[in-house]
């Protein structure tokens, strides 16, 4: 499944889990600068949207409710992301405001969240820049969860994982029986379990009896991860 399926299931779910000012402000909220960083930066780098809370309410040092463009929380970690445009940000017509909202980013990582600010224009024309520094800035607390990461995946779902990455995105079963040396139901049952945890997604024939070939679901964190 693509972005723009996954991305609209995903806002529906976080829809249906809200009600009153929480809704009002995910529909309001999560706008053009909200859906270009998860396109364009955070998708090319997970392939997934698993643990992005769009619009993510917390309490300020008053105990009033704030929404954090986007919270990004697995495990005990916690990303709050806010989404800087020039106008509202740097000009700062508003001191009283502005002041809270330095305020409020200080308490934030008082409450342990990690505070991450992501410049409007660099989603326009430079989103690779955003993603190098992403990357770098995220990987290693992926990796202390990186055993427990890597265990979720058999030996043989990893050298298929392998061979998928060397591909040019679609992978047939025959292929990956000869290559591996593995029994086609053993294949079967592990392709199931890959397509389960969104690494594959299979491509049936046309007439749908059976399927084909896979479709691998790359993220940018595979090499390191694997």
């Amino acid at each position: 499944m693509g972005f723009a399926e996954e991305h609209q299931k995903w806002l529906a779910y976080h829809k249906k889990m809200r009600t009153g000012e929480r809704l009002d402000r995910l529909e309001r909220g999560h706008s053009h600068g909200e859906r270009m960083f998860v396109e364009r930066v955070w998708w090319p780098i997970f392939g997934h949207l698993d643990n992005l809370h769009p619009e993510y309410e917390v309490s300020d040092w008053r105990g009033r409710p704030y929404f954090v463009d986007m919270v990004w929380k697995p495990a005990q970690v916690k990303f709050a992301i806010e989404i800087k445009g020039y106008g509202p940000h740097v000009q700062h017509t508003d001191r009283t405001r502005y002041r809270q909202e330095l305020n409020r980013e200080t308490y934030l990582q008082i409450a342990g969240y990690r505070v991450v600010s992501i410049p409007y224009d660099d989603l326009e024309s430079t989103p690779e820049l955003t993603i190098s520094l992403l990357k770098s800035l995220l990987i290693p607390y992926l990796l202390k969860n990186a055993d427990g990461g890597r265990s979720q995946y058999s030996r043989l779902e990893k050298d298929i994982l392998r061979m998928a990455a060397r591909s040019n995105g679609l992978i047939r079963p025959v292929d990956l029986v000869n290559e591996l040396g593995v029994d086609p139901k053993t294949l079967k049952k592990c392709m199931t379990s890959l397509c389960e945890k969104g690494k594959f997604k299979p491509v049936p024939t046309t007439d749908n009896s059976r399927i084909c070939r896979y479709e691998y679901i790359h993220s940018m964190l595979d090499n390191e991860l694997w």
